[in-house]
């Protein structure tokens, strides 16, 4: 039977502290309900009467019923007092949560310089405030706080601290790495020789100051220590906390430990990404396991291989952590990324024709000229609908001119005015917007609703531009993204030109001609939760 590691999650403590971060208290309780459903044991959800926040979580999360403990976060009593007239330690018993986590110091630099006192006063500070949530009938857990630094520079002290939680009470002692800055190598032999001196359990808490935070949890584990403490991308002060997305696979994938079920293992992708969405940052494209690129293909040696056996270019199967395959089709395309980009969005290619060649020939020549299909699966599949004549134009653009007006009072107005064939009906619309994009838009969107209502469904979400040739400084070449949604999906679509305004128009139109193209396939099959090649997120 496979060693169960606890995994302890604080994302809602130590994560927040990262720059950027911010959650009400809404967003905590959101994701704190996310990390129960996926199977973590211990969630931390911040500290008891240290802010509005944290007060409105912790009266929030008692209406609710929890699989994992819920832990208030808090620090050993002051220097000199009684742990029964601490503030904070009160609050944590107030709080109604089953589990504490308490910091305390375990480097005897810190204990003279941060906390100006003795190691004796150190040591009873910790004794005292760990027996006095115990007699509360809390599980306690203490956050050696730099004790890695604090070992190295006086072990004899680091492992007093250790020993003085066990004797206390305490459930477990968690070993900080709190600077980032220790080896894995170092972490391995510090945690077999705590192993050896006490018989409490052991957690680990590391930061990522070397980029190695997710090494050292790991080397942790495979010394002894059994409770992993971490947050969901990484997010921390700094450079960030030990990447829980990374450690869970590995433990569980890689090493044989058990962290949470299958199951839940399946929804990672999924939890990581809903985070990053409440926590409004982006998530980077190659975060391993769980980012959109983790499982992504672009070579077309890689592309031919992964079609005969998806094992000779991936570790693990995406699925087994929720995430997917996908292929890549650029300028590095060979003909195995065009079929498979093909058949993923319901095209069947044939190998033997000379269309298929043509195809790949085609897309390398727009990437040249500053196209990416990467991000921009909609507009390739108007590409591969044309190449294969399965494509019907459901209008043809005719002309649109553009009115930017600014006035003395600063104010600055913009008006489009499109022409478009619809069908036999020639169609002229003019639409004002906060600026020329969104005035050729709404003039778009007005020019078709008549003839396809459920335009009104769909809206822009993200728009970006980038310049391609920076040396053409004002007359350089643009590339713009568009990411258009409605009420079931999302796609992306591209537009290239030195004119701004132009390329935009034109992932402007791919994104109309595709949401149509949707819709005639949502008909087709009406059994289909979404139409083929839209990306679903």
């Amino acid at each position: 039977m496979s060693t169960f590691v606890s995994i302890f999650d604080t994302t809602l403590r130590d994560g927040t502290q990262g720059e950027g971060i911010s959650l009400s208290a809404d967003d905590k309780i959101k994701i704190a309900r996310k990390l129960d459903a996926f199977g973590v044991s211990y969630i931390e959800g911040g500290i008891p009467g240290s802010n509005g926040k944290d007060i409105e979580f912790f009266k929030r999360v008692k209406s609710y019923s929890w699989q994992a403990k819920l832990t208030a976060f808090g620090s050993t009593r002051r220097k000199m007092s009684l742990a029964e007239q601490d503030v904070s330690l009160n609050r944590i018993i107030e709080a109604g949560v089953p589990a504490a986590t308490l910091v305390g110091k375990s480097w005897d630099f810190h204990v003279h310089t941060a906390l100006e006192t003795t190691l004796e006063e150190n040591l009873s500070m910790i004794s005292d405030s760990i027996a006095y949530l115990k007699r509360a009938q809390l599980e306690v857990m203490l956050d050696a706080e730099h004790f890695f630094d604090g070992y190295k520079h006086n072990p004899d002290y680091a492992l007093a601290v250790l020993r003085t939680a066990e004797e206390a009470g305490a459930d477990w002692v968690v070993m900080c790495d709190t600077n980032g800055g220790t080896l894995p190598h170092e972490i391995a032999s510090i945690v077999r020789d705590v192993k050896s001196h006490v018989n409490i359990k052991l957690g680990i808490h590391t930061h990522n100051d070397c980029e190695l935070a997710v090494a050292n949890t790991l080397a942790a584990v495979e010394a002894g220590a059994t409770q992993v403490q971490g947050t969901m991308n990484g997010y921390g002060e700094r450079c960030g906390n030990a990447n829980l997305c990374s450690i869970i696979p590995n433990l569980q994938l890689k090493m044989g430990y058990s962290c949470v079920s299958a199951d839940q293992l399946s929804q990672l992708t999924s939890v990581s990404r809903y985070v990053s969405e409440i926590a409004n940052v982006n998530m980077p494209v190659n975060q391993p396991y769980v980012g959109n690129a983790a499982f992504a293909h672009k070579g077309g040696i890689h592309v031919s291989a992964i079609l005969k056996d998806s094992r000779t270019y991936e570790h693990i199967e995406p699925e087994r952590v929720g995430n997917k395959q996908r292929v890549l089709v650029s300028e590095l395309a060979g003909q195995s990324n065009v079929l498979s980009k093909a058949q993923q969005l319901g095209y069947e290619l044939d190998a033997s024709n000379p269309n298929t060649r043509a195809i790949i020939e085609r897309i390398k020549e727009l990437e040249h000229q500053g196209y990416q299909f990467e991000g921009a699966d909609a507009s390739l599949e108007l590409l591969l609908r044309q190449a294969t004549g399965t494509h019907e134009e459901p209008f043809t653009f005719a002309s649109f001119k553009m009115l930017v007006e600014k006035s003395a009072d600063r104010s600055v107005n913009s008006e489009a005015i499109v022409k478009l064939n619809v069908g036999n009906e020639t169609v002229y619309m003019a639409a004002e917007g906060n600026g020329p994009v969104n005035a050729l838009d709404n003039a778009l969107r007005k020019a078709l609703v008549r003839h396809y209502p459920f335009i009104e469904d769909m809206h822009l979400t993200d728009y970006k531009v980038r310049v391609l040739d920076e040396n053409d400084t004002t007359a350089a070449k643009v590339r713009v993204l568009i990411e258009s949604t409605d009420s079931h999906n999302t796609w992306s679509t591209v537009g290239v030109s030195s004119n701004v305004i132009e390329a935009s128009w034109e992932a402007l139109v791919d994104s109309i001609r595709y949401a149509l193209i949707g819709k005639e396939k949502l008909e087709l099959a009406p059994e289909r939760r979404e139409p083929l090649g839209l990306v679903n997120h």
